[in-house]
């Protein structure tokens, strides 16, 4: 039997949600939405006046999505209500986005020179060391508030009218939180903190977003089997529409990661040949459960009918998918545009890593050095705070199973000694390595990043 005692619970506002719109539905206050992609396509076109979707090959992925949500996911009724929401706004999106790119044919060439990736499995340190590269104002980054609302409407004039989209992004923050508040210790946000690019691969319909939020295996095996470089060019555009809207120089080069881009390291490449990319790496045993409980608490929010054991089957397989094909297109990549970091070290001396790869980028730390030490302070006051806590065995998982299916890559890297345990105080290794079947727990990010509103 599977222990359930560290699983954690999503907030009675669910149940709540769920009725009143079963209620909304029932009494024909508002029609129960439908997950039928050409309808969404037809209603958007009627609703805004446009009829340019961009380039057609999202409709693939679009369809495959919407089956498998029809078919698999099991949505409760406030996830079907998310669902359709996040489809819609998706592809009202990709309306805005193709009306903005018609008029303004100048964004299509700006530059995207020298981008660096970080690349790592989920929860392997990734969102600290992004958070470190954004802290330097010489790299441009995205901002979560961009990463949920990318696109303004298609009047916007950057610098002379306020941007507001900020706000849409706070409120569906605020009320993700409110319906699991461990949704925001895993990771918290704000709309103007750093945040990963996967949103701008969601408009594509693309990217385990989806498979993390819903139960659609359908879809993700059918998306492992694809190219996924139309995807990639439609970033790279919205990443261009991003700096336009802000009215920035795009001299900077941008700072991103996503760990999407284990999967789809081909089709990165090819759409940002120049990539400079910062591999992370992490002891498997906490990254596939660190996972899987990032999974649980986002699905339960959206179903009445979440199995652990199938959320620790599925993600056990996922990270070995995302390390297999990393490790396979890291390869082919020249060694003066590769850098691998270590979890471990990164807890040891982040000062260290951080001038590591500096040097590897060919650039003077010392001007990032004091809003990088800024974060790392705050993040240390907060590690007695907010922990995310998770086991394996709550997912059906044997701790000594999980790292015999990673032996060659825990030895490739030199992670056997990367214990899956929190860091000590003021950067102290702790004397001993917990036992792996402890309750293990990832250290948390701080609140708010000083570069973060620039």
């Amino acid at each position: 039997m599977i222990g359930t005692a560290k699983l954690s619970q999503r907030s009675r506002l669910v149940d709540a949600a769920n009725a009143s719109l079963n209620a909304t539905w029932c009494l024909r206050a508002s029609l129960r939405p439908s997950l039928d992609a050409d309808g969404l396509l037809d209603e958007l076109e009627a609703a805004t006046g446009l009829h340019d979707f961009g380039d057609p090959w999202f409709r693939k992925p679009l369809g495959r999505l919407t089956e498998a949500l029809r078919e698999e996911a099991s949505l409760n009724n406030l996830g079907l209500f998310a669902a359709v929401g996040q489809l819609r706004k998706v592809l009202k999106d990709r309306l805005f986005m193709q009306a903005i790119l018609a008029d303004r044919p100048a964004i299509a060439r700006r530059s995207l020179k020298s981008p660096v990736f970080v690349v790592g499995p989920m929860r392997s340190g990734t969102t600290r060391l992004h958070r470190l590269l954004a802290a330097d104002e010489r790299f441009s980054h995205m901002r979560s508030f961009e990463t949920i609302n990318p696109v303004p409407k298609p009047d916007f004039r950057p610098g002379e009218q306020p941007d507001r989209r900020w706000i849409v992004a706070r409120l569906a923050m605020g009320a993700v939180h409110a319906f699991n508040p461990s949704t925001a210790v895993i990771h918290p946000s704000g709309p103007f903190e750093p945040e990963e690019e996967l949103g701008l691969l969601v408009r594509s319909l693309w990217g385990m977003k989806h498979e993390a939020q819903w139960h659609v295996p359908s879809y993700g095996r059918w998306a492992e089997t694809q190219d996924a470089t139309p995807a990639y060019r439609t970033m790279a555009m919205l990443l261009r529409l991003i700096g336009w809207a802000r009215a920035e120089d795009d001299a900077r080069p941008w700072v991103l990661k996503t760990p999407q881009h284990m999967l789809d390291l081909p089709a990165l490449l090819e759409v940002f040949p120049d990539a400079r990319i910062v591999f992370t790496h992490r002891e498997p045993r906490a990254v596939v459960g660190s996972s899987c409980s990032l999974v649980w608490n986002q699905m339960i929010i959206h179903s009445d009918r979440v199995d652990p054991a199938a959320v620790g089957t599925e993600w056990l397989r996922k990270t070995e998918l995302q390390i297999s094909r990393m490790r396979a297109a890291r390869a082919s990549i020249p060694s003066h545009r590769r850098i691998d970091v270590r979890f471990d070290d990164m807890e040891r001396d982040w000062h260290r890593v951080m001038r590591d790869i500096y040097r590897f980028l060919d650039m003077d730390i010392a001007p990032a050095l004091p809003a990088m030490s800024a974060y790392m302070a705050r993040s240390n006051r907060k590690l007695d705070r907010r922990a995310h806590r998770y086991s394996l065995e709550a997912f059906g998982l044997n701790p000594h199973e999980v790292s015999e299916r990673f032996e060659s890559y825990i030895g490739a890297f030199d992670l056997s000694q990367a214990a899956p345990t929190p860091r000590a105080k003021h950067g102290k290794a702790p004397p001993l390595p917990q036992p792996v079947n402890v309750t293990e727990c990832d250290r948390p990010e701080p609140a708010r990043l000083a570069a973060g509103r620039r």
